[in-house]
């Protein structure tokens, strides 16, 4: 479904955006040794500077030729340049953060591809304000997947709030978390206490374990015991949750992806033509057949707030799928990898902190526990920072308005399709010092005023989700199990050792050793 404090009574799946990689990215190896902690203090970062009144400026960029510009802007951002080089080279282009491109994927899928990149974090924020930019049929971009593959229903995701439909779905979806509210920390930590288990098997079978699949069962495991309060494994579905969902997003968001194939071949089934909802029918009625015995009692519950069973439970099945597996799938190998990555240093400041603050609770980990842990938090905040897990944003222009980059003003016409690059406004270097590096204590003290800039869940981390706004449902929940796995793995490993590579969807880590708790 999907920051600072969890209030799963009144809020609650992390959006799954479309994620791509380029596949030339190589396998990184990182030892303890080899990636101490960040120490250096930070200084004052220039986001703290005077305002300044910027001149209004034409807005630079070319969409090239009809078809032909949109294809060979397509190719450039999966292949021959990949995402984040294809959008730098039109900023040093064009001398702009704000610039008219083409996004994927174009023709013949999308007839107009015409964006203007919002690509600094100065710019970016207007996305947010649905005063400005409607966010109806805008989830995936540019490119919306049949309503065949949710049932017939355009769900929560795709919903702009001027929409009557938005509010109330919302609203159900905030009724779920909160009525499941108490089995959150104990099902996950029952559910990924048996992941590292898991995962310290297959490492002392093979050297090394990965821990994107176990993360994928555990995930789905914990999602459904948690809030649905139903175990896979005891129905017909078994254990093949975590496979038919991801061919159930494929077919959703193949147009944005990038798998490996060789890229003639990948561009023309995956990018040119649209999956047939069809062909993955049968393996979206098992999922649905499951969520509507296992939600019968929160359906029961849609009906009193006058939404159809049917309706209600294709959003549930949307949310906790697409949104929060699907935020977890991609993050927690994110959380792993940076935090692994850090080094030595900070994986004791962290087991030191958790562990005294649990044992000062009794030997209980709750959420007032975990409010007491500020290096936790900060390195979790950072992750999102770093590598936010939607990392694309659409809005469309409500009417003609004007939009900042920290240089320059320009006038977006009603309309015109606004796109924003989320890991360029999070890493931006005017507001964030040494904004490439992890910083696990960036967030702490003062650090904590730059929350603002933290952008992950369709909205900053310092505000929250409202029936009344576009802000990820489940923000402060997915939050909250980011915690618990930071929590999880440094109450149990002193620290621990990774691989990291690329994958469709976000990162592939693999722990190469893990050092158990000797203190």
């Amino acid at each position: 479904m999907a920051s600072a404090s969890l209030s799963l009574s009144a809020s609650p799946a992390v959006g799954l955006c479309a994620t791509t990689s380029s596949r030339r990215r190589l396998p990184v190896s990182a030892t303890l040794s080899e990636r101490p902690a960040q120490s250096t203090p930070l200084t004052t970062p220039p986001s703290q500077a005077p305002e300044k009144k910027v001149p209004l400026r034409k807005i630079p960029g070319d969409y090239g030729l009809p078809v032909i510009g949109p294809v060979r802007d397509r190719l450039d951002y999966f292949y021959f340049q990949g995402r984040d080089e294809f959008l730098r080279s039109r900023v040093r282009r064009y001398g702009s953060t704000v610039v008219r491109i083409n996004v994927p994927p174009g023709p013949p899928i999308v007839a107009n591809p015409n964006v203007v990149a919002l690509l600094d974090g100065a710019s970016f924020p207007v996305l947010f304000d649905t005063s400005k930019v409607e966010k109806k049929d805008l989830f995936t971009g540019t490119f919306m997947p049949s309503v065949d593959l949710t049932g017939g229903y355009r769900v929560l995701s795709y919903l702009d709030p001027s929409e009557p439909n938005h509010s109330v779905l919302k609203r159900f979806l905030f009724y779920l978390l909160g009525s499941r509210r108490n089995f959150v920390i104990p099902e996950f930590r029952g559910r990924f206490s048996g992941l590292f288990n898991d995962l310290e098997a297959e490492l002392a079978e093979k050297g090394k374990g990965d821990f994107g699949t176990h993360n994928d069962q555990a995930s789905f495991d914990f999602l459904a015991r948690a809030l649905l309060g139903k175990d896979p494994k005891e129905t017909g579905l078994g254990s093949d949750g975590p496979g038919l969902v991801m061919k159930w997003v494929l077919f959703q968001i193949g147009p944005l992806l990038t798998v490996g194939l060789p890229y003639v071949v990948e561009d023309l089934l995956l990018h040119s033509v649209r999956l047939p909802a069809a062909l993955i029918r049968s393996d979206y009625n098992r999922l649905y057949d499951f969520f509507y015995q296992a939600a019968a009692s929160a359906l029961d519950e849609a009906e009193r707030m006058g939404i159809s069973r049917e309706e209600a439970c294709h959003n549930i099945l949307f949310a906790i799928c697409f949104n929060s597996f699907g935020g977890m799938k991609i993050f927690f190998p994110t959380v792993i990898k940076w935090i692994g990555r850090a080094g030595m240093a900070l994986h004791t400041r962290l087991a030191e902190e958790i562990r005294t603050v649990v044992r000062a609770h009794g030997g209980q980990v709750t959420m007032r526990a975990m409010e007491e842990m500020p290096l936790m938090k900060s390195a979790v905040y950072e992750a999102f920072r770093i590598e936010p897990p939607v990392p694309l944003q659409y809005g469309k222009a409500k009417r003609d308005l004007v939009v900042e980059s920290h240089d320059a003003a320009f006038e977006v016409r009603r309309g015109e399709m606004l796109f924003g690059y989320q890991p360029f406004a999070t890493k931006d270097p005017r507001i964030f010092d040494r904004p490439e590096e992890f910083v696990g204590d960036r967030f702490m003290g003062e650090g904590e005023k730059l929350l603002k800039h933290v952008l992950w869940s369709n909205g900053p981390e310092t505000e929250s989700p409202t029936p009344d706004n576009k802000q990820c449902a489940g923000k402060d929940f997915v939050v909250l199990v980011a915690r618990l796995l930071v929590v999880e793995l440094f109450l149990r490993y002193d620290s621990l050792d990774i691989e990291t590579g690329a994958s469709a969807l976000g990162n592939a880590v693999r722990v190469t050793s893990l050092k158990r708790a000797t203190f």
